[in-house]
């Protein structure tokens, strides 16, 4: 594995050495509800862990709350019953935009009528016009005058980065909330909650480096708070989050959020300047290649790769032959490769979509993997256009 190019960090970061050892090192830890000695240690490497990840965000730590995932903390902040202060009526209206992550687009604990579904623009930005319109006309209509905004900070497939100080600006202004997920922004770009004005925000630990199964939403103030918890019981995470806190993957989690806070002046830059050498190499080596929303802002690590008369399903087994590792651009469901909803807000032509392929890097890679993935793109291309199917015989 290590000769391979690992270029899909968007789907999954390898774990960090500091996560690894954080997690072996709790494994033995007690149940941090506990009173006894046990127990008031397990809760100190929870504490530890919701201090560094709030850090990460710029955030308090009493407003941390731990989950098992981007899932069930979207999930979490995507319902009615959030409150601002002593004001406890129900939000009545949820806006997404069309590039959200599954788990939003579907809206969460909202009824599928209170859900309306916002426009992007052709380079996958969310139209702010069009946010302002809605908020207007939900006004007007004496509907939605309690709304709740959600968008992602930026997109998992394209890298494409929202325009969310500026939608917070609008959501406020109508009286709403805007909930950031910014599972694919962390660590890789400065994702401050204040700086974005975004009242929650959703991590996932394992996009960061920490392990799998472990999440957070994170709230601006104590002011937001969450009146209909996903689960309850026993009342912790201060009642928001019932069960038994995953004391080894919080650690973990922690930890990586450490690492990539204190990694985040060097590994951007560092992952643009790679990430800018294998778009000018593929566009050398392969002429016809599109890289979607090149024009845009996005992550320093995500390149959307397409050419015409590519199949994404060929392409990714090509390039996992040739010991690279990459994703389709389009949403994967029990193992296949459907029509990704994003390139088709985004007006992307269907037979170019259907050809996305996404490489994404991270801290670890090195120029080889950039050279390994120009030459190993550059053979599939060249056997597409001699008729071939792209896959090494």
């Amino acid at each position: 594995m290590s000769e391979r190019a690992y270029l899909d960090w968007n789907a999954t970061a390898p774990l960090r050495p500091q996560a690894r050892a954080a997690m072996l090192a709790a494994l033995d830890a007690g149940n941090p509800s506990s009173v006894h000695a046990e127990g008031r240690a397990a809760r100190a490497l929870v504490e530890e862990a919701r201090a560094a990840v709030a850090r990460l965000v710029g955030a308090a730590p009493r407003n941390v709350v731990f989950t098992s995932g981007g899932t069930e903390a979207n999930t979490l902040a995507l319902t009615p019953g959030l409150a601002v202060g002593p004001d406890t009526a129900p939000r009545d209206r949820l806006l997404v935009s069309a590039i959200e992550h599954p788990s939003v687009r579907a809206g969460g604990r909202f009824p599928t009528n209170a859900v309306d579904i916002l426009p992007v623009t052709s380079d996958g930005r969310v139209d702010l016009a069009a946010l302002a319109a809605r908020l207007a006309a939900l006004a007007v209509e004496k509907i939605g005058l309690r709304p709740l905004v959600s968008l992602m900070h930026a997109n998992n497939e394209t890298g494409v980065v929202q325009p969310i100080a500026a939608a917070a600006e609008l959501v406020h202004a109508a009286g709403g909330i805007l909930h950031v997920d910014a599972v694919q922004s962390a660590g890789k770009i400065p994702c401050d909650i204040g700086a974005l004005g975004a009242d929650l925000m959703t991590l996932s630990g394992h996009k960061i480096g920490g392990p799998k199964g472990v999440g957070a939403l994170v709230l601006r103030d104590a002011d937001i708070h969450v009146t209909a918890p996903v689960l309850t019981g026993g009342g912790q995470e201060r009642g928001t989050r019932a069960g038994t806190e995953n004391v080894a993957a919080i650690a973990g989690f922690g930890a990586a959020a450490l690492a990539a806070a204190q990694d985040l002046a060097t590994a951007g830059p560092a992952m643009a300047g790679l990430r800018d050498a294998l778009e000018a190499g593929v566009a050398a080596a392969a002429r016809g290649t599109v890289v979607i929303g090149q024009g845009a802002p996005r992550l320093p690590n995500t390149s959307l790769l397409a050419h015409p008369g590519l199949k994404a399903e060929t392409a990714v087994i090509a390039l996992d032959l040739a010991g690279v590792a990459v994703s389709s651009g389009a949403a994967c469901s029990s193992g296949k490769v459907g029509a990704s909803q994003v390139l088709a807000a985004m007006g992307v032509p269907a037979d170019l979509a259907a050809g996305a392929v996404r490489v994404s890097l991270g801290p670890t890679t090195s120029e080889r993997d950039v050279s390994t993935f120009v030459d190993a793109w550059k053979q599939l291309v060249r056997r597409l256009s001699k008729g071939g199917c792209g896959i090494a015989a």
